[in-house]
């Protein structure tokens, strides 16, 4: 029989073979043909070769199938029935593998033995056997898996993870290159040591792990294949390799001999992953402050103090104006000084309007009306757990108006312990939020105004001098309305003008005589007492004409609905009498008309039919006066309300 007989008789004998044959190369991982008996046994119809790896038929037993073929490719033969294959639908089968390296190639051919198949013909041959010889014999199998001396270099080198191999003592028996880049370790350092002590023995945390809670080391008692997806390696160096590894058992002759560790550097993902979260911190960090800038930015809505023009044309409002052309444009800190109801606030933005810094908001702080132990956290901000109902991150003021605008209204009010925090803000710029070591960096122009002598209190020891020449570069004055009386028919016509649109009554006036009227009262409640009462006289105006002859009777117009009392004859005359007043007795007097509305209103001093709003003027304003007078507002709460015939002026 020559050659080409012999190769063709050879041919049928396995296309016709009982049993499962397959051919695989394992370098190109590659199903290159397979017998009818394989095809039945593992569901292939496809054309052969298949172009999926041969590999992704092994599942679990990867690990084994690289041990495998490493024996087969150096003993030339192999046996082994650990393997576990998954034919076309993805069943697993436990099979018997023979394997015979093909000379002169890369290729093996194996014949595949289903398992329980198998047992099922012994089991029932034995049984054949114990009724023949009339007794049980049992062949002892001998061990076919020897420890590995040469690993197949090609498969475990293409791998990017990291591999290595470790026996029933935990010293490793073989490391791929990959797990040599990523550890740092030679193969000549690895193999034969243990591998736990080596490079596993601490968690990241710089404590100790013992041996016996490793999970790879578990895997020799409990035969379970465990994934950690959160520990460190130890680089050669001491450098900590945060990874996740997956731990195999390997099984000889049904008892547990080593496992496969196949583990992956995740710096990169862990790197990826804290970038993240940084990034998401400070989209919530900017959020936030949008938020809070917005919520301010509606409260003025709300409160109507966006104006962006200062009415008037006397020789006082030239000189304010003047005054805020030179100062708008410069970075410098101004102190804007004058009674309540003068308009402040209004020559605030009106700076921050001219500055460079329009484009970012203008943030308002009033300083009275923060409860004294949270002026750190409102003008700084507080970290999460700072203090009870500190649930989260929040930024001050400074931070809110970085690259803007702060205005600290009632700047008297902020309590001296504070006031040397402050100060370090406007020298250096910088601050630390309530409950954080962190100092940060800010960009603010403050504008601060007061309608009390801070003079006075330096004198007193209620505010730093030191404070006050920082707030104090540029000083301006707010004039009261008396000292520019010219100004009230304009004045008049233009919250007349606001008050129509607003309460859509249009048509409405004020004739001459009413506005001469207007001109003789002094206005102890400035601006905002006159805005107030043109708005009052427009809601009740029944024929679109506005009367204030009551206001020289130290009455607000009958017309709001206050019940007058009964004045003599006379009262008229001797009112337009007392127009020319001090400085004092205007005082005196607004001290007496503020306890009449205090009376009035049972000590209720905000809210509807407050003294507030009987006098024309804001509420922390009132309480600014009342404490300033020492006049404790309990007092009238205890009376009935009634009118004091004594005190009947109200601003």
């Amino acid at each position: 029989m020559d050659e080409q007989q012999r190769n063709h008789t050879a041919a049928l004998m396995v296309a016709f073979s009982p049993l499962a044959m397959i051919v695989v190369d394992p370098y190109a991982d590659k199903l290159l043909d397979a017998n009818s008996a394989a095809c039945e046994l593992l569901n292939i119809n496809e054309a052969l070769p298949l172009k999926a790896p041969f590999s992704h038929r092994l599942s679990a037993s990867l690990p084994l199938w690289v041990s495998f073929t490493d024996e087969t490719l150096v003993q030339k033969t192999a046996w082994s029935d650990d393997l576990v294959i998954l034919d076309m639908l993805r069943q697993p089968y436990r099979v018997e593998v023979y394997a015979q390296h093909i000379e002169d190639s890369s290729q093996l051919l194996l014949t595949l033995i289903d398992r329980n198949k198998a047992e099922q013909r012994r089991a029932k041959a034995e049984l054949g056997r114990q009724h023949r010889q009339g007794e049980v014999g049992w062949q002892r199998v001998e061990q076919v898996f020897e420890r590995i001396e040469k690993q197949n270099q090609l498969i475990l080198g293409a791998a990017g993870e990291g591999i290595y191999g470790l026996d029933a003592e935990g010293k490793t028996t073989f490391v791929n290159p990959a797990a040599e880049r990523i550890l740092g370790w030679s193969t000549e350092d690895m193999v034969g040591h243990d591998a736990h002590l080596m490079f596993h023995h601490t968690h990241a945390d710089g404590s100790h792990f013992p041996v016996q809670q490793c999970p790879i080391h578990a895997s020799f008692s409990d035969g379970q294949v465990h994934h950690v997806d959160n520990e460190v390696f130890w680089h050669k160096n001491g450098e900590a390799i945060p990874v996740e590894y997956t731990s195999t058992p390997i099984f000889e002759m049904g008892r547990l001999v080593g496992a496969v560790v196949l583990f992956r550097d995740i710096r990169e993902r862990k790197r990826a992953e804290q970038q993240l979260r940084d990034a998401l911190a400070e989209v919530e960090s900017l959020k936030q402050r949008l938020e809070l800038e917005n919520e301010y930015l509606q409260e003025e809505i709300k409160a109507e103090l966006n104006h962006r023009d200062i009415v008037g044309n006397s020789p006082a409002v030239a000189k304010l104006i003047q005054q805020i052309e030179l100062v708008a444009p410069t970075s410098a800190n101004v102190l804007i000084s004058g009674e309540s109801g003068t308009g402040k606030e209004l020559i605030a933005r009106a700076i921050h309007a001219g500055s460079s810094r329009s484009d970012r908001p203008l943030i308002r702080v009033n300083c009275a009306a923060i409860p004294r132990d949270l002026f750190e956290s409102e003008f700084f901000g507080h970290v999460k757990g700072a203090f009870t109902g500190a649930v989260q991150d929040r930024p001050g003021r400074f931070e809110l108006a970085h690259g803007g605008t702060l205005f600290l209204d009632e700047v008297g009010e902020i309590p001296l312990e504070l006031q040397s925090k402050l100060l370090r803000v406007l020298q250096d710029q910088q601050f630390e939020r309530v409950g954080d070591n962190r100092t940060r960096e800010v960009d603010v122009r403050v504008i601060a105004a007061t309608n009390r002598d801070l003079r006075d209190m330096i004198e007193e020891g209620h505010f730093r001098e030191d404070l006050y020449f920082r707030l104090n570069v540029f000083p301006i004055d707010s004039v009261p309305l008396r000292k520019r009386i010219e100004d009230v028919p304009l004045l008049a016509r233009h919250f007349l003008q606001r008050a129509c649109l607003k309460f859509n009554k249009p048509g409405v006036r004020i004739p001459p005589a009413q506005l001469e009227i207007l001109q003789r009262y002094p206005w102890p409640g400035n601006i905002r007492e006159l805005e107030n009462i043109i708005e009052r006289q427009v809601i009740v105006t029944q024929d679109r004409r506005l009367m204030f002859d009551d206001l020289l009777l130290g009455e607000p117009p009958r017309a709001i609905g206050l019940t007058n009392p009964v004045a003599p004859a006379h009262a008229s005359v001797e009112k337009s009498e007392t127009l020319l007043l001090t400085e004092h007795a205007l005082g005196q007097r607004q001290r007496e008309s503020t306890i009449a509305a205090l009376e009035r209103a049972g000590g209720k001093v905000s809210g509807a039919g407050g003294a507030a709003e009987l006098l024309g003027i804001k509420p922390t304003t009132l309480a600014s006066r009342l404490n300033k007078w020492g006049i404790d507002t309990r007092e009238f709460r205890r009376r009935e309300p009634h009118l004091s015939p004594r005190h009947h002026a109200l601003d």
